[in-house]
């Protein structure tokens, strides 16, 4: 959305450079970020970059998936306006 656009230009002008930790519900927000951690009742389960979390298949890929709607994790992925965290 336009919105989630606008937040996300945001986030990065005031992430650049920085080292930021953002916890999000929408896997576009973080997709771009440098490490990923997919945490499930309390617990690191996995870490990585998106592209890295996806070819898992775990935790990440199957939230992503469910997000997207995307049949499986070989498949292209939208790409948003990169955010660097």
């Amino acid at each position: 959305t336009e919105t989630e656009r606008l937040v996300q230009e945001a986030l990065e002008r005031a992430t650049t450079g920085r080292t930021t930790i953002a916890i999000a519900h929408r896997l576009s927000t973080i997709q771009d970020a440098d490490v990923i951690f997919g945490v499930e009742d309390g617990r690191v389960v996995e870490q990585g970059t998106h592209e890295e979390l996806l070819a898992e298949g775990g935790l990440y890929a199957r939230l992503y998936l469910e997000q997207f709607g995307i049949a499986t994790a070989t498949e292209p992925v939208p790409q948003p306006a990169s955010v660097p965290l």
